[in-house]
């Protein structure tokens, strides 16, 4: 497996590579966001992690680039995961289109599932919860009565 690392940020090169390195694993670090759709576009990359924080470019702007490229032809659709910075950030990987995120501090058996979740065709999330997962978590709460109880349908007075 070849695995296009975008960061410029040592510490993430040296958690991300010692968790997922081994013989049959190569990287590409690229410190340049980018750069990143010419390095997919010319190299045999089978996943693309990229941090939120790339220098000129970050990762939503790298998960665009990468997607719209992979939309029009020009490059081939490659799994993305996204490393945020804090749990906020969900909004933004969701946003991006990305095939998994991860919310920094990093962990080597959560960059693993990540990997083998994205690289099998599946996607990894975490931190604030999806809206397909609230709303199957509240159909089996029950109400006392049968008007709404949503924000929308509140009298208030003004005065």
């Amino acid at each position: 497996m070849h695995i296009l690392l975008a960061t410029d940020a040592d510490w993430v090169v040296a958690e991300v590579t010692a968790a997922l390195g081994d013989h049959e694993t190569s990287f590409t670090i690229c410190r340049e966001g980018r750069l990143v759709s010419e390095l997919v576009a010319v190299g045999n990359i089978d996943v693309v992690i990229a941090d939120l924080q790339i220098g000129s470019m970050g990762g939503m702007a790298v998960a665009m680039d990468l997607r719209l490229d992979a939309s029009s032809g020009a490059i081939s659709e490659v799994p993305l995961i996204m490393l945020l910075d804090r749990e906020a950030d969900v909004f933004l990987a969701q946003r991006s289109a990305a095939d998994a995120w991860l919310v920094k501090p990093l962990d080597a058996l959560r960059l693993r599932k990540a990997v083998a979740a994205v690289t099998s065709g599946d996607s990894y999330t975490e931190g604030v919860p999806l809206q397909e997962v609230i709303v199957e978590a509240s159909e089996g709460l029950g109400s006392e009565s049968d008007e709404a109880e949503t924000p929308e349908a509140e009298t208030v007075d003004a005065g």
